[in-house]
């Protein structure tokens, strides 16, 4: 063993987030060692605050210090319109092209036998009860392109037929056949809403 245990175990951390094998990890725990007053103690601070304050939306499953997070809050948003995601990973990656004003409804995954992801798990009874109690006219269903995102778009669209007055989109050009939101640039994004078509 080059490194103490606390290292080690600081290494073995960081690669298994996404992204990140041993030898990358190696490097970003060295940069942390390194820069240990400016940026690890700003990490660590940083990180505790997060923890301990990060709770997830009441209404729509984001996670924020808040709920409602400040999304559902803002009285700025469209609130007649919901787009359906999977992950948390998607609506930062719509919000970051900046363009897109209305609310989310994250169903945190995608129908898949493969990864034991069944209809129960995605809690679509919280959004059908969502849109009862709403002033809702438009539900985007914005899952990726990939066939598990279009099983469950199908899903969705079928658990949320006899709610009346709403209108179901999904995106159109732009999405790209197996395409996964955070792998998108924003112009990419954007055309994939800008031409959604009724579902």
């Amino acid at each position: 063993m080059l490194q103490s245990p606390e290292i080690e175990r600081l290494i073995g951390i960081i690669s298994r987030f996404p992204g990140m094998g041993t030898r990358s990890a190696h490097r970003v725990v060295l940069y942390l060692l390194k820069n240990k007053k400016t940026i690890m103690e700003n990490l660590i601070n940083t990180s505790n605050e997060v923890y301990q304050k990060s709770i997830v939306c009441n209404i729509c499953n984001n996670i924020d210090t808040r709920s409602p997070c400040r999304i559902c809050a803002s009285q700025k948003r469209d609130l007649g319109i919901i787009c359906v995601i999977s992950s948390i990973s998607d609506l930062w990656s719509i919000e970051r092209a900046g363009f897109y004003n209305g609310t989310y409804h994250i169903i945190g995954g995608k129908l898949s036998a493969v990864d034991g992801v069944r209809p129960e798990d995605l809690g679509l009874e919280k959004l059908r009860e969502r849109l009862k109690n709403s002033t809702i006219n438009e539900v985007i269903i914005a899952m990726s392109a990939d066939i598990d995102g279009q099983t469950t778009m199908f899903f969705i669209k079928d658990c949320l037929k006899n709610i009346e007055n709403i209108r179901i989109t999904t995106l159109s050009h732009g999405m790209p056949i197996g395409g996964e939101f955070e792998y998108l640039d924003d112009g990419t994004i954007i055309a994939a809403f800008n031409e959604r078509k009724v579902l």
